[in-house]
């Protein structure tokens, strides 16, 4: 049995993922305040108290890099291989979908919470690792989703395209490499100025 793999228009991915993604952050947005009574009042989420936790925490940047990197690297490594999948497609738009609404109502839950000092805060909560991470989590997206429709499009005997395995290893090595650098980036940047903030919050 000969496994076929479809080559062309691989250069460019056709799941809309920035719209996706905006559409589902303005939904996080307006699920938040619709359901902020249940969601952020009654939860104390994001509260004072929790900020004054926060605020006076040790934080051991050598456990937190080691915890970090294994969360983040065996969820895009379990993306990658469900894309193989036939609900590859779906788990991509998924995964947009998960990340717009959680962006939006972390966002929104801040906002509602502290003003523009939250907004702030929520800001500060993902810098600078997530200048890493988003370009990495949509190279992940494109990278799942171009091989999803080249295996069950069928049309190209793998065999005749000895380079096309290689290329798409290489480039999964590469996304990897910026997920680790935005790993160390969570552990021992982002709770520096995290902690700085929240000291004059």
């Amino acid at each position: 049995m000969r496994l076929q793999i479809r080559t062309t228009g691989f250069k460019e991915a056709k799941l809309p993922v920035l719209p996706i993604f905006c559409i589902s952050l303005v939904a996080g947005i307006i699920i938040m305040n619709i359901g902020k009574s249940i969601l952020l009042e009654n939860t104390g989420l994001f509260d004072e108290y929790a900020l004054y936790t926060m605020k006076y925490m040790t934080v051991d940047s050598n456990a937190l890099f080691s915890y970090v990197l294994r969360e983040r690297l065996v969820r895009l490594l379990a993306l990658a291989v469900l894309s193989t999948t036939y609900l590859g497609l779906v788990l991509c738009a998924g995964t947009v979908i998960w990340y717009g609404m959680s962006a939006g109502a972390f966002l929104s839950a801040l906002a509602l919470r502290y003003g523009i000092k939250g907004v702030f805060l929520a800001l500060v909560a993902v810098f600078p690792h997530y200048l890493l991470y988003a370009p990495a989590l949509f190279a992940l997206i494109v990278w799942c989703e171009t091989l999803y429709r080249g295996i069950y499009g069928r049309t190209i005997n793998l065999g005749e395209d000895k380079a096309f395995l290689p290329k798409k290893l290489g480039r999964l090595a590469v996304i990897f490499g910026v997920a680790v650098v935005a790993c160390f980036l969570e552990a021992y940047v982002n709770p520096l100025l995290l902690l700085g903030y929240l000291k004059v919050f």
